[in-house]
This record gives structure tokens, C-alpha cells and sequence, in this order.
């Protein structure tokens, strides 16, 4: 029987890079040789396509694929920059639509998807560089609508990068200003105090239309009140699954996961960002493509059900080729 050409995707533009290598490299160790001519794809930090460590254009590298997995994180591998290029050279990938990525990877688009459907999210204010206010303004702004302490991030990075945590509103001019600088962007949330949760969903598993892996209970370093980049890329995130939430929180987690899958109209997979207080869950964001590297969430909850990286891959490589 022909093996089906899996063309894995890694490396990229985005600051997730190193994660992104990680990621491609549990996808290239995990699909059986006998069933799958796997070819690693490799795009450097200017954007330039390599196969057999050999610069090579697009088209010519996707015209021997049949399916391509996206192991890109961030950037042009969230945007729908890649899925563009997919869709237009024919080939098969796992994942969401342009659209859909691009949507989920820009946290003020999504949120307004999210709070349409009754999602309850924290509250949140975005700038740009192209508001006619300075920081100050833009602080009261804030301040107007609600108080400390706040999460200032970038709006369309994941990981946990350039996420800062404000205690105190004099400190939120200069926080806003900073990531604005960083990243042209800057949303502005009220910080949610609670247990750290995140939580997948594949499509069409194991009899499922949509199977919500169990939640993971995020354990974060000791004096940190937030996840960070570091975290990720050191791999010192503890995850507990099964984790010691009731029955009726499980149910709760597992039905909000669900419901942001759908609004913001995902494919295949995705995995849902939570923070779990005393009053019910608040969505943080949600992952088009989560990592599979060591140290990552999802691989523990795949274990935690008796699957395996393997055959989750295995079931995208089916529902693409769908």
C-alpha cells in the first residue's frame, strides 16, 4: 500500500519559534514510518521555505504533499497566511480555515465572537498605536470601566508572551506603553483570580461529534501569578490531569470549551485557555493548534483518555483528507 505524504510544517516567523521546532519534531517522531512519507518542512525566521534543509519554492514543496500538518505557532502559521497558501495549492491540512485561525488568534475579534454567544469572558479595552490619546488617556480609560489589578498583553501572540501582570493603575500607563511599542497592540483585561485550566477538543472521537478531552490543571511556578513564554519554552508547567475538579466543574469546563470551539467556527481540534474562580469559569482564549511538544497540555490529556499523540495525529490526517 502507497504511504500518504505528510508534509509537517515548523519553524516560522513568530516569536513561538522555538516551540513551533518542538512541536514539529513530536509530529516527524510520532507517525509510523510503514503508513506515512513524513517531510519536514522547515520555515526560517524570514519566512523563506526549506525541504531537505534546501531553500524551496511553496508551490514546488506542496506539489509533492498530500496533507500538510501545521506545527507553525503564532503568526503566519495562526493568521490564515498558511492556510491560504494551502488552500490555494490544493493540498489537504489539518486544522481551521483561514478564517477561523485568524479569528481565534486575534484576541479582540474573538472576544466579541465569544461574548455573542454568552461566553463569559473577562472584561477588556484594546488600543493600538493609531488611538489619538496617550497612555494616560488610554489608562483612565480603563480605569473608567474597571479597576486593578489588570493582564496587559499583545492581542495576537499565545504562549504567554509579552503578557504583563499590573497591580496598581499608576503603573498601567507605562505597561500599555510598553507593549504597544513591542507589538502595535495592546488589550487591557481585568486580571481573574483562580485555578489555571486548560482544556481540548477534537472533532469526531471516538463516536464524539465533539470530544472534550478531560481538563488540566495548570500548575504555574511559585511566585508567578500568570503563565509566561519562559514557562512554555523551559517546560517547568505542572499539569494534572485528572485533576481534582468536581464532577459538575469538569461538566462546566467541558461545555465552555465546547461552546468557543463553535463560535469561532474551529476545525479538528483546538484547546480552551480557562480561568476556574468560585463564581464559574472565564474564557481566556482559545488555540487553533496546541502544542505538542514535551511540556505542552495537550500530549497528558491525550494520555489521560489511553491515546497518544500518534493517534491523534492519525485521526487529523483522516479528517483532512475528509
Amino acid at each position: 500500500m502507497a504511504r500518504t505524504s505528510v508534509g509537517i510544517l515548523r519553524g516560522g516567523t513568530s516569536g513561538e519559534y522555538a516551540l513551533s521546532l518542538k512541536t514539529g519534531a513530536a509530529m516527524l517522531s510520532s507517525l509510523p514510518e510503514d503508513k506515512y512519507d513524513t517531510r519536514d518542512i522547515f520555515i526560517d525566521k524570514s519566512g523563506m521555505w526549506h525541504l531537505h534543509g534546501i531553500p524551496a519554492d511553496p508551490a514546488r514543496v506542496l506539489a509533492q504533499i498530500d496533507v500538510v500538518l501545521n506545527a507553525l505557532h503564532g503568526g503566519v502559521g495562526e493568521d490564515g497566511t498558511v492556510q491560504r497558501i494551502l488552500e490555494r495549492a490544493g493540498v489537504s491540512y489539518a486544522g481551521s480555515s483561514a478564517h477561523a485561525s485568524n479569528l481565534s488568534l486575534n484576541k479582540v475579534r474573538a472576544r466579541e465572537a465569544l461574548r455573542k454567544e454568552g461566553i463569559r469572558i473577562p472584561h477588556g479595552v484594546s488600543f493600538t498605536l493609531d488611538n489619538d490619546m496617550n497612555t494616560y488617556d488610554m489608562a483612565r480609560a480603563v480605569f473608567s470601566q474597571f479597576g486593578p489589578p489588570y493582564i496587559v498583553k499583545p492581542p495576537s501572540d499565545g504562549a504567554g508572551r509579552g503578557v504583563r501582570f499590573v497591580a496598581m493603575i499608576i503603573e498601567l500607563p507605562e505597561q500599555i506603553a510598553d507593549v504597544l511599542d513591542e507589538f502595535g497592540s495592546a488589550l487591557v483585561e481585568e486580571f481573574i483570580d483562580g485555578e489555571e485550566v486548560t482544556v481540548g477538543v477534537i472533532e469526531d472521537f471516538r463516536g464524539d461529534e465533539l470530544y472534550v478531552l478531560p481538563p488540566v490543571h495548570i500548575e504555574i511556578p511559585e511566585g508567578h501569578r500568570h503563565i509566561v513564554y519562559d514557562h512554555h519554552e523551559q517546560g517547568i508547567l505542572r499539569h494534572i490531569v485528572p485533576s481534582n475538579f468536581s464532577h459538575s466543574e469538569k461538566q462546566t469546563l467541558s461545555e465552555v470549551a465546547r461552546a468557543a470551539h463553535r463560535a469561532l467556527e474551529l476545525s479538528h481540534f483546538s484547546r480552551a485557555d480557562v480561568i476556574l474562580t468560585s463564581r464559574g469559569p472565564y474564557l481566556l482564549e482559545v488555540n487553533a493548534y496546541p502544542g505538542l511538544y514535551a511540556g505542552a497540555a495537550f500530549p497528558p490529556m491525550l494520555e489521560s483518555v489511553g491515546s497518544s499523540t500518534r493517534e491523534f495525529l492519525e485521526h487529523t490526517i483522516a479528517l483532512a483528507q475528509r
